[in-house]
């Protein structure tokens, strides 16, 4: 039996993902890269910004971002900004490379399992980067919200080979207009149907940060235009809805009149970046992975 999705996801995500922002590889003056992981025959980069006079014994808080791209493509270079940013403010913020399909023929599956290979790579290195490994953050646009959001919330798709004894879990997500509801709730409307069965590589439940949300879910803050058409409103609410009666925090930030990618940087002169920079900047201060800033 095929399960269907009831957000327009998949077809409007990859049209959107044409709207390619910038050419792969990306070019990200300042920072350093690291590969955290070789897959079907791919070097997998973190692009790494390091706070000012940062050094092995600092113990900074750590941010992973995922781009866009509705699995199919996209570039660490969208949330460049967002990490100089936070590297400003005093943690060890990357933007993470991981498979696609337009590039390596992968399934959703396998770009999930890329992000906990990833949060993994960082909490395993964390005393080599300067990083405190209790404090490691991920964030992520689109599809790249909903890969940060599944690193949170799905159990299942480690990397085989890998230390299970190091967690894949990030300790907060910082979500913009994220894909959190991969397949039906029964009794509840989140949009027009279609399947996703074949794109996922497994049945869609498994890897949707809703259905898979459980008690211990890191805290989050998700950004949503309440005018979108790609990922609805609707699925950001039900989400923070779920997490909060498990016990979770989630902060459900809803932008009036705002499309799919209103958050990023350039867009109608960055006055939606800079709103979700500076909510962004307060989340994590009230977590303590960021001081506040003076």
């Amino acid at each position: 039996m095929q399960t269907r999705a009831s957000i327009p996801l998949l077809a409007a995500a990859i049209a959107f993902a044409q709207q390619r922002p910038a050419g792969y590889p990306p070019e990200m003056p300042g920072s350093v890269t690291e590969v955290y992981k070789t897959a079907s025959g791919a070097d997998l980069k973190l692009y790494i910004y390091n706070p000012p006079g940062h050094s092995a014994k600092s113990r900074s808080a750590a941010m992973v971002f995922f781009f866009f791209g509705g699995w199919t493509n996209g570039t660490p270079k969208q949330f460049e900004n967002q990490c100089k940013h936070l590297a400003s403010r005093g943690m060890v913020c990357m933007s993470a490379d991981y498979r696609v399909a337009s590039r390596h023929k992968v399934k959703a599956v396998e770009c999930v399992r890329d992000a906990k290979s990833a949060i993994r790579y960082v909490r395993r290195n964390a005393a080599r980067l300067g990083i405190d490994p209790k404090r490691v953050a991920a964030g992520g646009g689109s599809a790249g919200g909903h890969l940060a959001a599944a690193a949170g919330t799905v159990a299942a798709f480690d990397e085989p080979g890998e230390d299970s004894r190091v967690s894949s879990r990030p300790d907060a997500m910082v979500l913009f207009n994220p894909a959190l509801v991969l397949a039906a709730i029964p009794g509840r409307e989140t949009g027009k149907s279609i399947d996703l069965s074949e794109r996922a590589g497994v049945d869609p439940k498994e890897i949707s940060p809703y259905h898979q949300a459980s008690k211990g879910a890191p805290p989050a803050i998700v950004f949503h235009g309440q005018a979108d058409t790609t990922v609805p409103y609707v699925t950001a609410e039900l989400f923070a809805e779920k997490m909060k009666s498990l016990g979770s925090r989630c902060d459900l930030e809803g932008y009036e009149g705002k499309a799919h990618g209103f958050f990023n940087y350039g867009r109608d002169g960055n006055e939606a970046y800079e709103s979700t920079v500076k909510k962004m900047d307060a989340f994590l201060v009230s977590l303590k992975f960021l001081k506040s800033a003076k």
